[in-house]
């Protein structure tokens, strides 16, 4: 039963449409009625991420940084062919290409190790008070979205500088960045409903995560594959973002709109799986952590 303007509405009766279209809204209205909250502890986690260093959010720069200019002295000694045979436009674009990947998969990563246990991180509030579970994931990825972007702002700036020129598909950055924090939100709400119940999904991810590097194109390109072999590669989610990023910061083209409905596609099928599948264990998380 629920009240709806002042009336009572049997849940059981409404349509199976009407439904479906609670269910897509659901997540929205949720954060939306709990966005005060959001806010508050985004805040302290981004506080605290650095508490008690005297650089403080310099680290959070330095580290990405450090890394672009590692690959940039690397692999710039000379023109080099991008893996899948694409032409290099300037000495840098293989340093940008890998940094590219690795943007995404550590914003991957970050959420995968972090998950299993965010519930327990925040157990006591959970046991105590009638705390949303559910916001927290939504939590812990912008926190995570905070670092990616910082990152993703050094490879334009690099882009720029670098190379002299920044493409104008750089605008389509939303349609790549909105997906792909969807996708992470979804997994998020499924490993740390998993990881209330059993510890084993923390160490699952700690094992795989670092496997799963060498099956996603971080440091290759998958243009060079058979189709066969390509399709294989494309059931690593991963995949797609990560080749969308590419294509609109590094290459400066339109991506495959096959790899886009692909990657929509994910993005919708884990976030609303991970609502789903969160919402079944919500009851129960109280008692397990």
């Amino acid at each position: 039963m629920h009240i709806v303007d002042g009336k009572t509405v049997d849940a059981g009766k409404r349509t199976i449409l009407a439904r479906f279209a609670s269910f897509l809204c659901d997540p929205f209205v949720s954060a939306w009625r709990h966005r005060d909250l959001i806010d508050a502890i985004l805040r302290r986690e981004l506080a605290e991420r650095f508490k008690g260093s005297v650089a403080g959010w310099v680290w959070a720069i330095t580290a990405p940084l450090l890394s672009l200019i590692v690959y940039t002295v690397a692999f710039s000694g000379g023109p080099v062919q991008l893996p899948g045979g694409s032409a290099s436009g300037s000495n840098f674009d293989y340093a940008l290409f890998i940094f590219g990947g690795l943007i995404a998969f550590n914003f991957f990563t970050e959420m995968a190790y972090r998950a299993p246990s965010l519930l327990h991180e925040y157990a006591h509030f959970i046991k105590q008070t009638m705390f949303p579970a559910e916001m927290l994931p939504i939590i812990s990825t912008l926190r995570a979205t905070a670092y990616a972007t910082i990152g993703l702002i050094l490879m334009l700036l690099a882009q720029l500088v670098l190379t002299g020129t920044l493409h104008l598909t750089v605008l389509l950055l939303p349609l790549w960045y909105v997906p792909f924090v969807a996708f992470l939100i979804g997994l998020t709400w499924t490993l740390s409903a998993a990881g209330a119940f059993t510890r084993d999904t923390a160490y699952l991810m700690m094992t795989v995560a670092p496997l799963l590097m060498f099956a996603t194109p971080v440091f290759f390109s998958t243009d060079s594959f058979s189709p066969t072999l390509k399709l294989v590669f494309y059931l690593n989610l991963l995949t797609g973002f990560i080749e969308v990023l590419r294509d609109i910061v590094v290459f400066g083209r339109l991506p495959d709109p096959l790899v886009c409905l692909w990657v929509m596609f994910c993005s919708l099928a884990t976030f609303y799986f991970g609502f789903w599948f969160f919402g079944k264990q919500r009851d129960s998380i109280a008692d397990v952590i």
